[in-house]
């Protein structure tokens, strides 16, 4: 335990406390050491209505036991929190955002969210930095904040305004493929088609990037060092996994090109959870990068094309998770099922794509050729792949053949995944 501070005190209107613990831990052999932060609270008794794995159990202190627990998974202290930071706010309600997530969000009055940063890394954080940016050229699909909760130069939390959505990305997108499951129609005629917001999405996306460009600038790509990062991701994910004689041959082809377009900030960790449909457009959420990536490679500018093959290869996993839940219902999987989802994927994909390109503005930071641009998806489709291998075995190990399949089923494409042009 690096440092505890009391962001708020107990007194007679608050017989909670509020400590900020920072946690430093470190990896194998001492080395991956990482800072993380939890906000406790601490009270006489466990409150009501708390879940099991909110509470952390009773500590002997010089006044009696006290109950230990999340401070911001109950209302009472999370509006404590609340009003520590933000005094002008006012808040009246709070509700922790339920869901997987690498960070800690709470709800107030439904009208603002609160992202509390659980992993801490020395200077701006880069959903600050990034969104902040964005906002000062104009980009209106991004979350910009509206106060920033730091520690000197180190970014703690963000408060935002909270948008009332139809949904993520992933939700819409599961909800899609199950109904087209259960119509066993066309997806062009599916009562839940997604195409037509797919095409909005690949739209907002290719903006977000033309927007970023400007915001942060553009430089020459450098297809080396995007190469190394990609052996090093390789090397996280352990020996004898994938086939990494057959994805190293790929990644040095990607160093040896020539016609990669130009460089720019990206999000990083482009998928369907992190956006948001609204009424009439897209949000693009969470600019911090793949959080099992280091801050250092998160912050380097890359080619935009990364994040469309995390689009790309977040439609394709949606579908594997489809079919994977499938199997496990009592109607299991048929070739029909498989044929539909995988018309599914090719018709949401293209959308997509077809959305992107609509953007005149954003083929300035591409590769020239159709070629090119094709060999740089595909490598950074299988670069996501790879990470996407790394973090399921890291976090949710029975879910790592998904990716696992994905790495052999590129590898093994009929026809194969397209090549850089000879000679450049």
């Amino acid at each position: 335990m690096r440092k505890v501070k009391e962001l708020v005190a107990g007194s007679a209107s608050a017989a909670a406390s509020v400590l900020r613990v920072e946690v430093e831990t470190t990896g194998a052999d001492g080395l991956g050491a990482a800072t993380y932060q939890l906000l406790l609270g601490v009270r006489p008794e466990r409150p009501r209505g708390l879940l099991d794995l909110h509470y952390l159990g009773e500590v002997p202190t010089p006044g009696g036991r006290r109950a230990v627990y999340d401070a911001l998974a109950h209302p009472d202290t999370a509006l404590l929190v609340g009003a520590s930071l933000f005094p002008d706010r006012k808040f009246a309600s709070a509700e922790l955002q339920k869901g997987e997530q690498s960070n800690t969000s709470v709800v107030f009055d439904e009208r603002f969210i609160f992202k509390v940063f659980r992993q801490l890394h020395e200077g701006a954080n880069p959903d600050v930095e990034v969104t902040r940016a964005l906002g000062s050229v104009g980009f209106a699909d991004a979350a910009v904040p509206l106060d920033v909760w730091a520690d000197g130069a180190t970014d703690l939390g963000v408060l935002r305004t909270y948008e009332r959505s139809l949904g993520s990305g992933s939700s819409l997108a599961a909800t899609s493929i199950g109904r087209l499951l259960e119509e066993g129609r066309d997806p062009r005629v599916a009562k839940a088609d997604l195409a037509a917001d797919s095409r909005l999405l690949g739209a907002t996306v290719a903006r977000m990037h033309v927007a970023l460009a400007e915001a942060f600038g553009a430089e020459p790509a450098d297809g080396g060092s995007w190469a190394r990062q990609m052996s090093a991701q390789l090397g996280r994910v352990g020996e004898g996994r994938l086939d990494a004689v057959r994805l190293a041959v790929m990644f040095d082809r990607l160093a040896a090109a020539q016609d990669l377009g130009q460089a720019i900030r990206i999000h990083g960790d482009l998928h369907l959870e992190q956006v948001l449909k609204l009424k009439k457009r897209w949000l693009v959420l969470d600019f911090e990068g793949e959080p099992d990536r280091p801050m250092a490679e998160r912050r380097r500018t890359s080619s935009p094309l990364r994040d469309v093959a995390g689009m790309t290869r977040s439609y394709q996993y949606a579908a594997a998770l489809a079919l994977r839940e499938r199997a496990r219902g009592r109607k299991g999987v048929s070739a029909d099922d498989r044929l539909l989802v995988t018309m599914w994927v090719e018709r949401n994909m293209n959308a997509f794509l077809t959305g992107y390109a609509s953007v005149d503005e954003v083929h300035r930071l591409l590769p020239q050729s159709r070629q090119s641009r094709d060999a740089l998806l595909s490598v950074f489709e299988l670069d996501k792949a790879v990470y996407e291998l790394a973090y399921e075995l890291a976090h949710r190990p029975e879910l790592a053949d998904v990716p696992a399949a994905a790495v052999a089923q590129m590898l093994d494409s009929d026809p194969p995944l397209p090549e850089f042009p000879a000679g450049q």
